[in-house]
């Protein structure tokens, strides 16, 4: 547990202590969110709310689609 606390410490301790990480971290957090959000909307529409109406409609396109052979 000592050993555990240490190591917390030392994290807390040295991204308390940044001046110029602080600015990279948020750099990054801020291009992981835009990245995703960039592909989710223009590489990844949802098909199926566009193709079928009804939650039933959509599970038994997905159950085709898991069963069929290629």
């Amino acid at each position: 547990m000592n050993f555990l606390r240490r190591v917390i410490d030392l994290y807390v301790d040295g991204f308390r202590n940044m001046t110029v990480g602080r600015s990279l971290w948020l750099l990054i957090l801020i291009k992981l969110f835009l990245f995703f959000v960039v592909l989710k909307l223009f590489f990844f529409p949802n098909f199926l709310a566009k193709e079928y109406s009804t939650d039933e409609a959509r599970a038994q396109h997905v159950r085709t689609e898991l069963l069929e052979d290629k």
